[in-house]
């Protein structure tokens, strides 16, 4: 079974992130996961507590949801669950991944455009797990991945042919080309367009490694997602 974990507010981008989980799973039972997390009540009355927590959906919230649980239908190996989360923190969040057994998570980009706290600290959190991430862009995405430009980190001591055989092992895609990440994207950019054009490349595939978590008032830019492809992103010590 591949489960994947998708956390969201219920934006329309969300729909894009089923279609594309029920994608990767294939063949394969799988169950998908829609998180929605909250900051806990911050309150001494119990009344109070929980009736912040069971505050319910906007109406375009629940048009996304119902578009998700229609979607499933015709997918008949997979199943859709929303789990509520409030509160967060690292022991919480690795357990959320090894309770649903998840093997991909993925994240839209209006969840990573959230200006509350506990998104962005969702964000950084599935960072620093070892469960790959989808990066979806802005733009509508294929049905499906076949060829990946591998995007290789000047500090990580990996080979193509290792991220090659974890993506072997766990998606169905190939590596077409690689090339080093540049400091000036700008000026590389024309060319890594060019190489993606020319290998009718759909996808791209980086590392990274885990990271103190800070937040800034400026949200850092993601270089290879100024490619316009969605980026999977694989921690280095599992890939």
């Amino acid at each position: 079974m591949k489960n994947f974990l998708i956390p969201t507010t219920l934006k329309a981008d969300t729909i894009c992130a089923v279609k594309s989980a029920i994608n990767q799973a294939k063949k394969s039972d799988c169950e998908i996961v829609l998180m929605l997390s909250s900051e806990t009540p911050d309150t001494f009355s119990s009344s109070q507590f929980l009736r912040q927590m069971r505050a319910g959906l906007t109406s375009g919230q629940q048009e996304v949801l119902e578009a998700c649980r229609f979607i499933i239908q015709s997918a008949s190996n997979c199943k859709i669950k929303v789990h509520n989360q409030f509160g967060l923190s690292s022991p919480i969040f690795k357990g959320i991944i090894d309770a649903f057994d998840i093997k991909l998570v993925i994240l839209t980009h209006s969840y990573k455009q959230e200006p509350k706290r506990i998104h962005q600290y969702v964000t950084k959190l599935a960072g620093n797990q070892k469960c790959p991430i989808l990066h979806l862009g802005v733009e509508q995405i294929k049905n499906d991945f076949n060829k990946a430009l591998y995007i290789e980190n000047a500090t990580a001591n990996m080979h193509v042919k290792d991220v090659q055989h974890f993506l072997n092992q766990n998606f169905s895609f190939e590596i077409v080309s690689q090339t080093r990440n540049f400091q000036n994207m700008e000026e590389f950019t024309p060319y890594l367009k060019e190489a993606i054009s020319k290998y009718d490349i759909d996808l791209l595939v980086e590392t990274r490694k885990g990271e103190k978590i800070k937040f800034k008032k400026t949200k850092p830019v993601n270089n290879n997602e100024g490619l316009g492809l969605p980026v999977l992103s694989l921690y280095e010590e599992l890939a």
